[in-house]
C-alpha cells in the first residue's frame, strides 16, 4: 500500500566535527520519504522554490517516489537551514534558516492522494498537520512528529493532534517537556493515557521505546565506529517504520516492532555520511544484510 508523507523539503549547511556539507538535501520529508520508499511506494508533498536543484528530484524519481503533490514555486527560493552540531553530537546551534517559500506552504493535497491509507505527517506546524488530516478521507494509520517548539507555542493543536492520529513520535527532551515526566517510561506511559495506540520515543544513540497499552519495546540503535553527520536520523527512523508497515498492510504491534527496527537500520545508514549522500547509495539487499546482523546481534 502507498505512504503520504508530509513535511518540509530544503537545503542544508552542515557543520559537523567530521567536517562540513554545503548546499545539501535536507528537510524531513526527504529524508522520511527516501527511507520508506525501499519499502513502500511513496506519495510526497511539500513545497520548493525554482532554485531546487533538479538532481534532487532526479533522486526523487529514481526512487520511485511521487511528487504529483510537490509544489515548485516559479521564481521562488528554497527553504534552507545552516547548523552546527557540537563535539560528540552532543547538541547542535541552528546558524541561519531561511523559510523562504515554506513560509506560505499550505499543503493540499491532489484528489489521487486524498485516499492514501498509510500517512506520515513529518515535523511541521500542528496546525498544517491537522489540515493534511482533515483532507484524508479512509486513513488506515496515521503517525505524526513533531519538536520542542510546537510544544512551547502551540501545545493545543499538538495535543489535537494527537488524539486524532494512531502513533506519536518523540524524543525523549520532547517526552519530557510535554508530559513533565524526566523517565523515558514513565512518559511513554503518559501519553498513552490521552488514548492513541502506540508511541515512540527515540534516544538518541540509545536507541529507541516503542509503547502500546499493552506492551513496551527497547531497541537499542546500531553500533557504529564513526558518525559523520546525525542530520535526519529521526526522520529516517520514522519513514522506515511507516514505509514497512504501508509494504505490510498491517499496523498491529508485532508490525510496529519490526518496523522500528528497520527504521533504525535506515537511520544507521544516514548517519554515515552527510545528507542522504550514504542512503541514496545502499542498496535493499545492504539494509537486509544490516538487518540479519541487528538482528543477531540482539539474541542472546
Amino acid at each position: 500500500m502507498s505512504l503520504l508523507i508530509v513535511g518540509s523539503i530544503g537545503m542544508d549547511t552542515l557543520i559537523t566535527p567530521n567536517g562540513r556539507a554545503d548546499n545539501v538535501l535536507g528537510g524531513s520529508a526527504s529524508y522520511a520519504s527516501v527511507s520508506a520508499s525501499f519499502f513502500s511506494p511513496v506519495r510526497l508533498v511539500g513545497i520548493v522554490g525554482e532554485d531546487f536543484p533538479k538532481k534532487h528530484l532526479t533522486l526523487f524519481k529514481q526512487r520511485q517516489i511521487d511528487t504529483t503533490g510537490l509544489d515548485i514555486v516559479k521564481n521562488g527560493k528554497t527553504f534552507r537551514w545552516t547548523g552546527r552540531y557540537h563535539d560528540n553530537f552532543s547538541g547542535r546551534d541552528t546558524l541561519e534558516i531561511q523559510l523562504n517559500v515554506f513560509e506560505t506552504f499550505r499543503p493540499i493535497l491532489p484528489d489521487i492522494y486524498r485516499k492514501t491509507p498509510y500517512v506520515l505527517l513529518s515535523n511541521i506546524d500542528p496546525d498544517l498537520q491537522l489540515s493534511v488530516l482533515d483532507q484524508i478521507t479512509t486513513p488506515r494509520f496515521v503517525a505524526a512528529d513533531t519538536m520542542n517548539l510546537w510544544l512551547d507555542i502551540k501545545l493545543k493543536a499538538v495535543k489535537e493532534l494527537i488524539s486524532r492520529i494512531d502513533l506519536i513520535v518523540m524524543n525523549d527532551e520532547e517526552a519530557e517537556q510535554y508530559t513533565g515526566k524526566k523517565n523515558a517510561v514513565e512518559a511513554g506511559r503518559d501519553i498513552l493515557k490521552s488514548g492513541i495506540p502506540f508511541v515512540v520515543i527515540k534516544k538518541g544513540a540509545h536507541g529507541a521505546l516503542l509503547f502500546s497499552k499493552k506492551c513496551i519495546f527497547p531497541i537499542p540503535a546500531v553500533p557504529l565506529a564513526k558518525v559523520i553527520d546525525p542530520t535526519g536520523a529521526g526522520d529516517c527512523f520514522i519513514g522506515g517504520l511507516m514505509g514497512y508497515l504501508a509494504g505490510q498492510g498491517k499496523s498491529d504491534f508485532r508490525h510496529l516492532q519490526t518496523g522500528v527496527v528497520h527504521g533504525t537500520i535506515a537511520a544507521s545508514c544516514c548517519v554515515e555520511n552527510f545528507s542522504l549522500n550514504r542512503l541514496r547509495k545502499v542498496s535493499s539487499q545492504e539494509l537486509g544484510k544490516r538487518f540479519k546482523l541487528f538482528q543477531n546481534q540482539c539474541r542472546f
